[in-house]
């Protein structure tokens, strides 16, 4: 495989990017309903919480906004990647790819770059609702809120590849896939301070960090340096492993002849 320059990687990615972005403009109502259900499953939350709590519901809003902002951009990042790889299976033009002259790495990699920038901004337009909706305010300070964000992602991000290999595999997976989804809300609730080991864990760290950059205005450069060292190497860390391990059966499906089969 030859050495790919800059402006050839920035070609893929303008042109990844291009076919996400027709793909959501050619299906508006799918594109508008998915922020809407998101928005609207949120309201039912919030209102609901008001309701049965009273004003004790507030003192936990800011931290509930937080969390719902995270796993919403992690529920995208995890869909667009695993269900992208899914779908060009289905289409048939997976073992394309796999013939493109950058290499089917730098493809996925395009894609995943991609995947996450769009979880942003499903993230932000969700978060923008949330706060009216609420009239509350956060310390957005994206300096912080994006590096912390990026790789909470990353962790899950390796989680999609190994759910993609899998479905490469055995095809049909569902009934994993929407259950790791439900174990990203938990996992963006998991109580790091008093069990630490759950540190490791996709989400977790993120988590922790973003709740304290948002509703306590801690910078990044503010945190101890063992947990930007957490968040760093349990968000690489997870990415590598899970693409390593797509690899494996993305290699072990070729090999069967079940590539693009469903």
């Amino acid at each position: 495989m030859r050495t790919a320059t800059a402006r050839e990687m920035v070609i893929l990615l303008r042109e990844v990017a291009r076919k996400q972005y027709i793909l959501l403009r050619r299906y508006p109502v799918n594109t508008v309903g998915g922020l809407l259900a998101i928005y609207v499953f949120f309201a039912l939350i919030f209102f609901g919480g008001r309701a049965v709590a009273g004003p004790a519901f507030d003192d936990s809003l800011d931290s509930l906004i937080v969390g719902y902002f995270l796993v919403t951009m992690a529920f995208s990042a995890y869909q667009d990647l695993a269900g992208n790889v899914m779908t060009e299976a289905q289409w048939g033009t997976l073992e394309q790819l796999y013939m493109a002259p950058l290499g089917f790495g730098r493809v996925m990699a395009a894609k995943t770059v991609v995947n996450v920038a769009f979880s942003f901004l499903w993230g932000g337009a969700t978060l923008v609702l949330m706060l009216v909706t609420t009239g509350r305010t956060l310390a957005i300070d994206l300096l912080t809120v994006v590096p912390v964000g990026v790789f909470a992602l990353a962790s899950v991000v390796g989680v999609g590849f190994v759910m993609a290999g899998l479905a490469l595999l055995y095809k049909r997976v569902n009934s994993i896939f929407g259950l790791l989804q439900f174990g990203f809300i938990g996992l963006a609730a998991a109580p790091v301070e008093q069990a630490p080991l759950l540190k490791v864990l996709p989400l977790a760290q993120g988590s922790f960090m973003l709740q304290r950059a948002m509703t306590g205005g801690v910078r990044l450069w503010e945190f101890p340096p063992a947990d930007v060292a957490v968040l760093v190497g349990v968000g690489v860390g997870y990415a590598v492993v899970g693409y390593a391990v797509f690899s494996v059966l993305t290699r072990r499906a070729r090999r069967r002849g079940v590539l693009g089969h469903y």
